[in-house]
């Protein structure tokens, strides 16, 4: 199996978010990659750099407008006299699109402040110096791990940072700024007509949801602490089955506060049921290790072991997988947290 990164994405160095109405720290720290980068050597996971692909796999999945945003926006916030280290919204539009509708329409404002209210979703994805070139290389990434799998690879492994499951087609959110898991669905379906996304981080996969809410040829599947009282809060009930020929395409399966393996394994094989049943070709697999118990963020009780049954379960669903990182803040227990994943998942020849 090949992994795919590019140091271009440890630029993005964000240095605050709101928490509990402080600005705290941010979690999502550049020195996550090299951890994981460390437990890909241990286990003789090679990791290449991914080619450049532009901006239109981008394309196929967001906004032209919201990307035209992340492109100039630190350029033009800090053309402010009075501005602060890094673009954060300081008003909120009750204007957002609907789970039905494909996108908005774009921000009618020309104020950098306006705009920042409009495509920033909350006050957890600053826009700083080197934000836009990490995440345009981190859907870069994404792209690499997919042609791996498309050219014959069984799978591969996309070291994405930032991660990109709460990225809407038109929004960043949730230290978020491009979905790399839908990219990633979306340039599989170039050559595969069923493609079903798995996303076992413990936040609601909600910008995947919404790219592919209208659809039936990509399967959205999202296991996560149950949002009543946790991030994002508005999305991820068991409810949300999609719209129009999207609908009985969605699958949310919302986990109690306080649960651990037991519980988190069982909604596993419930979604895996559903991969199988619906037929998938290939799977993009959103992993996150945020429901870790040591997680700063967790609400839910896993330990490193859960995740060697997370990838023994993902690999005997027997399909073409494209790994795609998301979250997961411990440092010292992510490491651990994806070895164990790739002993489950890999063959023992290759471990």
């Amino acid at each position: 199996m090949n992994a795919f990164f590019t140091r271009a994405q440890m630029l993005h160095d964000p240095l605050q978010f709101m928490r509990m109405g402080r600005i705290a720290e941010c979690n999502d720290l550049p020195s996550r990659t090299e951890v994981l980068l460390d437990a890909l050597a241990s286990v003789g996971v090679s990791v290449h750099e991914p080619a450049d692909y532009g901006l239109d796999p981008l394309l196929a999945v967001h906004a032209p407008h919201y990307l035209a945003f992340l492109h100039d926006a630190y350029t033009r916030w800090s053309a402010h006299a009075q501005a602060g280290p890094e673009v954060l919204p300081n008003v909120s539009y009750y204007l957002n699109a609907r789970q039905e509708d494909q996108m908005r329409s774009p921000c009618r404002s020309t104020s950098i402040v306006g705009q920042a209210a409009f495509y920033l979703g909350d006050l957890a994805c600053p826009i700083g110096p080197h934000t836009y070139t990490s995440a345009l290389r981190s859907a870069h990434t994404a792209l690499a791990a997919c042609d791996s799998v498309l050219g014959g690879n069984r799978a591969a492994y996309a070291l994405c940072r930032p991660s990109g499951h709460h990225a809407h087609s038109d929004r960043a959110a949730g230290f978020c700024y491009v979905n790399n898991a839908a990219v990633a669905a979306q340039h599989l379906r170039g050559k595969f007509s069923k493609v079903a996304t798995l996303d076992v981080d413990i936040h609601h996969g909600d910008g995947t949801q919404q790219i592919f809410y209208r659809r039936d040829d990509v399967l959205t599947i999202s296991m996560h602490a149950d949002p009543t009282e946790y991030y994002p809060y508005q999305t991820g009930y068991a409810d949300e089955i999609g719209f129009g020929e999207g609908e009985g395409y969605n699958l949310n399966l919302p986990l109690a506060h306080g649960s651990g393996n037991a519980e988190f394994l069982a909604a596993l094989d419930q979604a895996g049921q559903a991969v199988t049943t619906f037929g998938a070709e290939v799977l993009v697999l959103s992993l996150g290790f945020d429901a870790h118990k040591q997680d700063p963020l967790s609400v839910l009780e896993l330990d490193t072991d859960c995740f060697y049954e997370v990838g023994r379960r993902i690999q005997a669903l027997n399909l073409p997988t494209v790994i795609v990182q998301e979250g997961g803040y411990a440092i010292d227990e992510i490491g651990g947290c994806l070895r164990a994943f790739l002993r489950g998942f890999l063959p023992a020849s290759i471990r």
